[in-house]
């Protein structure tokens, strides 16, 4: 295992301080909790609402010009009931992803209440749309690489090789996905920066974050890609630790688990975040659910407080506009009532916001 850039851990008060953005709302949902959102290259919006404690309506709207939501790609394909086959329907969409041609790609892990895959061969699945044409244009599974208990998650590609990139954070791994051939592969599913610090207490708001008073461990779960796919940066939610890794490593099938463990670079301890991503000037963004932050990294690896607000109460997920913004939503997920002896602690919608790059 690698150490590098121990700049990571330089204070804040090394970086000069710049005054903070704006937080602009683009749409928010009072009723129902949402998780992913995309943005396509002619201001299309999209969100994605996972199959977890409910309220449940919808798994993937886009936002119209006026605020709606309407189901995509339509209102049949949003309407899975327990029971009924999984592949060619929403079961759990945990996030949405759009690329640099502009294609959409939703990732239906198809585990809902965050319990077993009900169906690992054909349910869990990415889905690939042509935004041209609002229509399919291929259906990825996970056969043999995934079991019962994985939790696909988060998903980057690399357009010019054609590879899709993805965390497991049920079992925690990284999946490595061929879009030519469909084939794919799970690594790095038993090194540790998959897997959170178990020494570490993940503590908000003063209490360690617990479910049925256990203490919540969340495995691998944000990822992020490089602008020139050189290096895929990864993390698990509970602990602050940031990974890297080149992809040259990831895509070369001659390594053994051990050579590509080696090839992990630690970056050191960072901040806690759920996903995270990268700016087309190459910095990195994170969002803190213990501060209410949003933290910016450079590309000499230079870290600084990016905004403070009450409002981003767990950031979730990010995508970045061809016109200079970055897309967060902010899912609450530790006001649900799983992780608060039953109480809804909920106080305002969940919201997607935008907030102009420097």
């Amino acid at each position: 295992m690698k150490k590098a850039f121990l700049s990571f851990a330089l204070s804040v008060t090394a970086v000069a301080a710049l005054a903070q953005p704006k937080l602009e709302q683009v749409y928010s949902d009072n009723t129902y909790q949402f998780t992913g959102v995309a943005i396509s290259a002619k201001g299309r919006l999209f969100v994605t609402y996972p199959r977890w404690e409910g309220p449940y309506k919808y798994a993937v709207v886009e936002v119209m010009k006026d605020g709606s939501a309407k189901p995509f790609p339509d209102a049949a394909m949003n309407e899975w009931m327990p029971g009924q086959d999984g592949r060619n329907k929403w079961v759990c969409v945990q996030t949405a992803y759009i690329d640099d041609n502009d294609f959409l790609y939703i990732v239906d892990p198809a585990a809902p209440k965050l319990e077993k895959v009900v169906d690992v061969n054909q349910a869990a699945k990415v889905v690939k749309f042509n935004l041209q044409t609002n229509k399919v244009e291929r259906v990825y599974n996970f056969p043999q690489t995934i079991d019962n208990h994985s939790y696909l998650n988060d998903i980057r590609v690399d357009t010019k090789k054609q590879v899709a990139y993805l965390t497991n954070s049920g079992t925690g791994g990284i999946v490595i996905l061929d879009l030519t051939t469909g084939k794919s592969r799970q690594v790095l599913q038993n090194h540790r920066s998959v897997h959170p610090d178990p020494y570490v207490k993940f503590i908000i708001d003063g209490h360690e974050l617990k479910k049925q008073g256990h203490p919540v461990k969340f495995q691998s779960d944000g990822i992020a890609l490089t602008r020139d796919a050189s290096y895929l940066y990864y993390k698990t939610i509970s602990d602050k630790k940031l990974n890297r890794i080149k992809t040259s490593a990831l895509l070369d099938t001659t390594l053994t688990g051990q050579q590509l463990a080696g090839a992990v670079e630690d970056l050191g301890n960072v901040a806690y975040t759920d996903g995270m991503e990268f700016d087309w000037k190459g910095n990195l963004y994170l969002g803190d659910p213990t501060t209410y932050e949003l933290v910016q990294v450079g590309p000499n690896h230079q870290r600084r407080s990016w905004i403070k607000s009450a409002d981003l109460i767990w950031p979730d997920t990010y995508a970045v506009s061809k016109d200079g913004y970055i897309y967060v939503t902010t899912s609450q997920i530790n006001k649900q009532p799983a992780y608060n002896e039953g109480v809804n602690k909920r106080t305002q919608p969940y919201k997607v916001f935008k907030i102009k790059l420097p």
